[in-house]
């Protein structure tokens, strides 16, 4: 069987808020390239979790290249978004002592 690289992610807005995923699985691309920003090549990737394929990390990979700009922005928003509830949360539990 040949697999179109279609068939190896899924966009569901009920599934990472309709990020692009490895089929069959809730592993965002944007997950992907987090790995793969922090150095882990896609076989590593593939190795670590195991129910990953490395057609699918790839895919991922590929998608994330071809959209690069937009991804490393959502990315960075993510990470913005993490650190304000961070410090938000930060500041309460001063109070609350």
């Amino acid at each position: 069987m040949i697999a179109s690289l279609d068939s190896l992610l899924t966009s569901s807005p009920e599934i990472r808020h309709g990020r692009f995923c490895i089929a069959g699985t809730g592993i965002s691309v944007h997950r992907i390239a987090t790995w793969y920003k922090l150095g882990h090549s896609a076989e590593e990737i593939a190795r670590q979790y195991p129910h990953l394929s490395l057609a699918g990390v790839y895919a991922a990979l590929a998608h994330y290249h071809a959209n690069r700009t937009e991804i490393d922005a959502e990315i960075a928003a993510d990470e913005a978004q993490a650190q304000r509830l961070e410090a938000q949360y930060a500041r309460k539990r001063q109070v609350l002592q």
